[in-house]
């Protein structure tokens, strides 16, 4: 196969001559009996998640260096990975006999390092992001005459992933209506949806990015690979800025749509895997589950065959937490409320009159004055619909309601911060900051504070994550507004000004 271009038929070919179960095995495609039931629609789980190193990428890392010559394997591999890639080239070159080095992001979680070095790699933390990453592991395979692995953006790699379509039209009884494939740089939805494509062009290929990370959808739109500012790095296994350039025209002439979906919904669908199989997924890997029930909602399909690939169950547990959390929210079982009621005897009874035989999951109060008081209040829903018809009757009896279940800063921080005004306070504005999790990142966040702000709120939490999520309250003096600009830009982390959001002016 030409390594400066690949075309659908020559992906075909790659299939057929692929070599990956010297190390991967034929996985199973499980129905999933309660979400099936749920869907009314039939959808089978195509399970990467029981692969050696628990996803898909070991077909294709191994694909490609099987088919090295021995004089590229002896010289040694390269890859730069945050997790998943990275444990499929250091399986395949303990397979082969071959010295694999790994450049990971010095924000990869201890886990995924320890992973790699356990099956044989030689890991080089480098950076704070996959691109720093990527750069430094091709500066020393020029350098070094490495052989550098690429994660999703060559021939064999392609082909190697495209293994898994084979197996789903050998396994699935009939045709399948649509196929759903999580989408990073999109080497896997390109090898299956070539191979598919070419045997059956009226299954569907349907692609899933989380609604911060979608690549792949912006550059269909635009026509050409278009480089995303930022990503978010939840599902951090497909937080790639730039799709590939083979992958891409693939992509262009075999997918059928893309569908975009948020954190909570793929905290949702980790649940809904969880309870039909007992396995937890990492959010890349249950990204496809979540985007198949999206478009299950938005096109109204039923009794239909869904077959959707779970791509990886590498999970830090840590992160559980934070799963179980979002998850009821994703599926529409819990709204958050900020309301304001009367602050006189009497008046929360008919608040909780008012919810009827809903449960309150909770509830935050602090007096905040003589006339209102506002809470801040979790209550269990059946679904969308009701959320809004509560929303609704909240308001209809004079109470004021502001829903906040879609809002992140009061997912990820008003819920836990609920502590009343401070007369103190003026000249306040505030911050929502994401920076990489590693030792010395808060130390360098305070240490680049302008000398003159004054910290007037503080808010943190551990997710477990690669990143940490702040929210920071600075007093600014009149005219020093330029300062804290100069500040932002110096610590180069994503931050989004929340001064004028009015759930937080309510508590805070």
């Amino acid at each position: 196969m030409q390594e400066n271009t690949v075309t659908v038929e020559q992906v075909l070919r790659g299939v057929l001559k692929a070599r990956v179960y010297d190390v991967a095995k034929e996985t199973p495609l499980e129905i999933a009996p309660r979400l099936s039931a749920r869907m009314e629609n039939r959808i089978s789980l195509k399970r990467e998640d029981l692969q050696p190193v628990f996803s898909f990428k070991i077909r294709g890392a191994y694909n490609k260096m099987v088919h090295m010559s021995d004089e590229a394997l002896a010289g040694g591999v390269i890859c730069s990975s945050a997790g998943n890639h990275a444990q499929g080239v250091a399986l395949a070159a303990r397979t082969l006999r071959c010295e694999a080095t790994i450049v990971m992001p010095s924000t990869t979680p201890r886990i995924k390092v320890d992973a790699v070095r356990a099956l044989g790699g030689n890991v080089i933390l480098h950076g704070e992001s996959y691109d720093e990453a990527q750069t430094h592991a091709k500066e020393l395979a020029e350098k070094g005459h490495l052989a550098f692995v690429h994660p999703y953006d060559d021939p064999d790699v392609i082909a190697g992933q495209g293994t898994i379509g084979m197996e789903i039209l050998r396994q699935h009884r009939g045709n399948p209506f649509a196929v759903f494939l999580p989408i990073g740089g999109g080497g896997l939805i390109a090898g299956v949806g070539a191979y598919i494509k070419s045997l059956y062009p009226a299954v569907k290929i349907i692609g899933v990015e989380p609604d911060d990370a979608a690549s792949m959808k912006a550059s269909l739109e635009a026509g050409h690979p278009v480089q995303l500012e930022h990503v978010g790095l939840f599902a951090d296994g497909v937080a790639v800025k730039k799709v590939g350039a083979l992958t891409f025209p693939l992509c262009r002439e075999v997918v059928d749509d893309i569908v975009t979906v948020g954190t909570d919904a793929i905290c949702a669908a980790i649940k809904d895997v969880y309870e039909d199989t007992r396995c937890v997924l990492e959010p890349a890997g249950a990204l496809a589950v979540a985007g198949c029930k999206r478009y299950i909602e938005r096109s109204g399909e039923r009794d239909r065959d869904l077959v959707v690939i779970t791509g990886g169950a590498n999970m830090n547990f840590d992160r559980l937490r934070h799963v179980a959390e979002r998850a009821e929210i994703g599926e529409h079982r819990e709204a958050l409320f900020a309301v304001t009621i009367p602050e006189t005897p009497g008046s929360f009874r008919r608040f909780c009159s008012l919810l009827g035989d809903r449960s309150i999951t909770e509830f935050n109060y602090r007096m905040s004055g003589t006339e209102d008081a506002h809470v801040f209040v979790g209550i269990q829903i059946e679904d969308l619909d009701a959320r809004h018809a509560l929303a609704a009757c909240l308001n209809d009896a004079g109470l004021k309601a502001w829903d906040l279940s879609d809002s992140e800063v009061a997912k990820l921080h008003l819920r836990h911060l609920v502590g009343g005004r401070s007369p103190d306070s003026g000249g306040e504005r505030l911050f929502r900051f994401t920076f990489p999790e590693r030792p010395g990142a808060l130390v360098r966040f305070l240490n680049a504070l302008p000398v003159n702000a004054s910290i007037s709120l503080f808010h943190y939490r551990n997710h477990g994550a690669d990143i940490g999520r702040v929210l920071v309250g600075l007093q600014v003096p009149e005219g020093q507004d330029a300062d804290v600009a100069r500040f932002i830009d110096t610590l180069g982390f994503d931050v989004v000004e929340e001064t004028g959001n009015e759930a937080l002016a309510l508590f805070l």
